[in-house]
């Protein structure tokens, strides 16, 4: 650790330069630098003996001091070196001004540690008043005269100015919240005496003194304490501090008046800065007096605090008493008499006097609020303790909410002076009511300690619901509690225990019995069946101890409690835990289980299990035209039909929704798996009827056996795949799983997968074929096509993947996205194309977006956004839909679409076998031949004549699909068929190569 002797030889070895310097003139720039570079060294010294924190500033506080003798040094050289070398005075000169700037970031280095780079405002500001203030007296009665006097150098001049950088700095350094350390007063004192010899203008004796304070400064045990943040927390403004702020701000109207006076301009002006400074004092007065008050009230809250802390804790009356002597003598100042009484009411047998009823019925009615009252006026036994103060600050402690016994808890005195006491007024209301609330807590501690005793428990076990009973050697019972009579129905003193044991379990009560008289400990729950008086049956829960060594008890102890209810609700909540609530099968958890027993048992005796993973064909559709509570009717027939399906050693289940689930037990051959399967379709197949009309549930079933694996949850991988492939089969019909097909099903998983990221990112396109007028060949309309943008393997036609869209769902989102793009395509046709000449645009919708809630409206709101007339749009639905007498809702949609001017098509008519009868029940506008048919129309046209026919009496239209050839076009036109497209007119066009094609001359045929 530094000591102070080294700081006293360089103070010394100063002292020797100083005294040099005045005498020998002619070596003054040698002490000079003699002394800035040994105070360099010592500063270095001593940061390498303390170790600070940050050595920065201590090695820009050396450099200030090497530049400044350098400086020093140089500008006083002989003249001879002068008038040689011109360059060495000016030279010297910036040398000198530049360690000012060191010396200033050395102690802007030091706040900054100090401060721990925090933000204090009110520290800034108040340095920043009082370096203006000197600032303004140094440039009154310094700078300002010496630029005025041409025989003052520039250097003069400009040292005090640099002086007042490093002194605001030193200034704002002495302001940091907590004490200044050692080295901290030794900068000071250098600084300042460096700005007073500039102002004198012996500047050299001001460098001496910084060199003598810095080294000092560093050489002193504290230096390291002046690179550690400070500890101290930003306080209120201190005397001494509000102090130097009001000399500062004096400054101005005082060097006002001196100016004055000089000039001898005193009238008016004198008054002005007399009355500027008057109301300067009256506000720092008035600023006094507020920091004062707050500093009271920081102190009361904190008085508070602490009294809050120790009430908490006290765990008697007398704890209190203290507490509230405690406080009251911080909430006063420190020199102010009191004196402190608490008064806590007490129940008595006799009366109380008519003058002491009276005050309590007021001291009720004004709550905690506290008086001034005369000390002679209170209760004698108060006023003898206050006697000396006139006057007593009387306050009650009242709880309203008090839940027995009086509202008045006791009342506060305090006796002080009468200026004291109305300070105090509301300080004591708030202690007060802490005194209340801790004297209330103490007594309901002190009623609870009393309950807890022997009379209290005696008490409890008396009213207690279990029943405690105490057996003799014969296990009769010698003692039982009040409550048995409740739970038997008849007081069982004198019978034996076993005697009211079902029958069935008092072979294992005597064991029970015999085991505890042996010294075991039974710890586990132990049930049995008890009968009351009324001969029913109860289910009793036995704890059992043997007391027999303890004189007082002197037998075995049984602890009986009823538990038929909870354990029945234990049971019922057992049974929905793994059970569907609304079918009863098992549930998922359930299932899973069994399955696990199931594989164990399969591998010890060899036996088959088999999964069947079964799935509701369509009852989406039956929610959403039928509501979910036929919904329901149907999914509780068919799961009662599957499990009456299954033998009694299998396992019914409902997964969710509509997901089943079937477990096959114990069977030898694989066949008997999918028999059971066959049993199940055989069981749906007739219909179910509901509320509404009867229901023909179709389902999917996928199979699968431990012959295939021996895992549960490849299992069921393996049924839920089989199942996908049943579905894709064509739907009601099973499908056992097999190897060969499993990556043929992965790649449809993965096809869906990618189907639905595509649809979430917009991965499709449009194309558009042409449907042309036959004779004329002119497109009169454009078929949408959708094709998919595959990332990796180009563009997917609809053939890939419809039928993927179809059964996930996405046809529905794809769809709405393709009506939406046809839309804005044959809006930017209407734009370019000539008035009149735009074709309408085809698109196929699929039955699912029907089936969504709002598809009319959907339409309508993309024609109203993309501006086109809904005679420009044509939608194109199935020939399946005709045969289907239940989508009446679609049909209504479509009606309504037909009266917007929407045109209705059949697409590829003649597929599904329906008749034209049908076309004249639906709003139906457009039929649309399936290319099948015209493939065969050379060798066969009659059945496509017989359609146009027809078609034409009706007054429908009619498309031909797939022409790739003349001779097809050629016969249409002969049968009458108006309007046809394929790939003799065009292939399948992006939006605009459909303008360039419409705009050539090739169009015509």
């Amino acid at each position: 650790m530094p000591t102070r002797w080294p700081a006293a030889l360089f103070g010394a070895w100063i002292v020797v330069l100083a005294v040099a310097y005045a005498v020998a003139a002619e070596l003054r720039g040698w002490l000079i630098l003699a002394g800035g570079l040994s105070a360099a060294v010592a500063v270095l010294v001593g940061t390498y003996r303390a170790q600070p924190d940050d050595r920065r500033p201590w090695w820009l506080l050396a450099g200030a001091t090497v530049l400044s003798g350098l400086g020093a040094a140089i500008g006083n050289a002989p003249s001879f070196l002068t008038n040689w070398l011109s360059w060495l005075e000016p030279v010297g000169t910036a040398l000198l001004l530049a360690s000012y700037p060191l010396l200033a970031a050395a102690l802007a280095v030091f706040t900054r540690r100090r401060t721990g780079s925090g933000r204090d405002v009110p520290g800034l500001l108040d340095a920043a008043i009082v370096t203006s203030g000197a600032a303004l007296l140094v440039w009154t009665f310094v700078i300002g005269p010496r630029m005025s006097d041409l025989s003052v150098g520039g250097l003069e001049q400009l040292l005090p100015v640099a002086d007042l950088l490093c002194l605001g700095l030193l200034i704002r350094l002495a302001v940091v919240p907590g004490r200044l350390v050692a080295s901290g007063y030794w900068l000071g004192a250098g600084t300042g005496a460096m700005l007073v010899a500039d102002v004198v203008r012996t500047s050299a004796y001001g460098q001496l003194a910084l060199y003598a304070t810095a080294a000092m400064a560093a050489l002193i045990p504290s230096m390291a304490e002046l690179t550690r943040q400070s500890g101290a927390q930003a306080s209120e403004t201190s005397r001494g501090r509000l102090a130097l702020l009001a000399i500062a701000a004096l400054v101005a109207p005082s060097v006002l008046m001196a100016k004055l006076f000089q000039e001898s301009q005193v009238a008016g002006l004198f008054l002005v800065a007399v009355l500027s400074l008057l109301m300067l004092m009256l506000v720092l007065a008035r600023m006094a007096g507020i920091m004062t008050s707050h500093r009271q009230a920081m102190t009361r809250e904190r008085a508070l605090r602490e009294a809050s802390a120790a009430l908490v804790s006290a765990a008697d009356a007398e704890a209190v008493g203290l507490a509230v002597r405690t406080t009251v003598a911080q909430l006063l100042p420190g020199d102010v008499p009191h004196g402190v009484v608490l008064a806590i009411s007490i129940a008595q047998a006799e009366p109380s006097s008519p003058e002491a009823a009276a005050q309590a019925a007021v001291d009720r009615a004004t709550g905690t609020a506290a008086r001034l009252v005369h000390t002679r006026d209170v209760d004698w036994a108060v006023a003898v303790r206050l006697t000396q103060f006139p006057e007593t600050l009387r306050c009650p402690m009242v709880l309203q909410d008090r839940p027995h016994g009086d509202s008045l808890v006791g009342v506060l005195h305090v006796g002080a002076p009468g200026w004291a006491l109305r300070e105090l007024q509301r300080s004591v209301e708030v202690l007060a009511g802490q005194v209340a609330l801790a004297l209330e807590r103490i007594a309901l501690n002190h009623e609870v300690n009393q309950r807890n005793s022997e009379t209290y428990f005696r008490t409890l076990i008396q009213n207690t619901a279990d029943v405690i009973t105490i057996l003799d050697s014969d296990d009769r019972i010698r003692y039982a509690s009040p409550s048995a009579l409740g739970v038997f129905g008849a007081d069982p003193t004198g019978v034996r225990l076993p005697d009211v044991i079902h029958v069935a379990d008092r072979n294992r009560l005597i064991d029970v019995l015999g085991a505890v008289r042996g010294g075991d400990t039974v710890s586990q729950q132990l049930d049995f069946r008890a009968l009351n008086a009324r001969g029913t049956e109860l289910l009793l829960e036995l704890h059992c101890q043997d007391l027999r060594a303890d004189p007082s008890v002197a037998g075995v102890v049984i602890t009986m409690r009823d538990v038929t209810e909870p354990r029945k609700l234990q049971r019922e909540l057992m049974h929905q835990a793994f059970h569907d609530a609304m079918t009863g099968l098992a549930n998922r958890v359930l299932f899973h289980d069994r399955l696990q027993h199931a594989l164990a048992r399969s591998a010890r005796d060899g036996s088959v299990v088999g999964v069947l993973f079964i799935d509701l064909d369509d009852f989406k559709i039956v929610n959403d035209t039928l509501g979910h509570a036929i919904g329901d009717q149907l999914l509780i027939e068919v799961a009662n039909r599957i499990a009456g399906s299954l033998r009694a050693d299998d396992t019914a289940a409902r997964l969710g929704g509509d997901e089943f689930a079937a477990l096959i037990e114990n069977v030898n051959d694989p066949l008997a798996v999918e028999d059971t399967a066959n049993r199940i379709l055989t069981a749906l197949a007739s219909p179910i009827d509901t509320d509404a009309k009867p229901l023909h549930a179709m389902t999917s079933i996928g199979i699968t056996t431990t012959l295939e694996a021996t895992d549960g949850d490849e299992l069921l991988r393996q049924a839920d795949l089989a199942l996908y492939v049943a579905k894709g089969a064509g739907k009601n019909q099973w499908r056992r799983y097999q190897r060969h097909l499993h990556a043929e099903m992965v790649e449809r998983l993965e096809l869906r997968s990618a189907l639905d990221h595509a649809v979430n990112e917009g991965h499709f396109l449009l194309h558009y074929q042409p449907i042309v007028d036959l004779v004329t060949g002119y497109a009169v309309g454009f078929e949408a096509l959708v094709r998919w943008a595959h990332p990796s393997r180009g563009v997917i036609t609809p053939e890939e993947f419809i039928e993927v869209a179809e059964e996930s769902g996405l046809i529905v989102p794809m769809g709405r996205w393709v009506l939406e793009e046809a839309l804005r395509t044959v809006s930017e046709w209407r734009r370019i194309l000539p008035p009149g000449g735009a074709p309408y645009v085809s698109v196929n919708v699929s039955v699912r977006q029907f089936r969504e809630a709002g598809f009319v409206e959907q339409v309508r709101n993309a024609l109203h956004h993309t501006g086109v007339p809904p005679q420009s749009l044509m939608l194109e639905i199935t020939e399946t839909l005709l045969m289907k007498d239940d989508e009446q809702r679609i049909w209504a949609d479509l009606s309504v679409l037909r009266e917007m001017g929407i045109r209705i098509a059949i697409d590829d008519f003649g597929t599904g076998y329906s008749s034209l009868g049908y076309l004249r029940q639906r709003p139906i506008d457009i039929v649309k031949i399936d290319k099948t048919f015209i493939d065969d129309m050379v060798t066969s046209p009659q059945l496509v004549g017989g359609i146009v026919s027809l078609a034409r009496s009706l007054q429908l239209v009619v498309v031909a699909e797939g022409i790739e050839d003349m001779a097809h076009r050629d016969l249409l036109v002969r049968m009458g068929c108006p309007l046809g497209q394929g790939f003799l007119f065009s292939s399948p066009l992006g939006p605009t190569e459909v303008l360039a094609w419409m705009t050539s001359a090739s169009v015509a045929v």
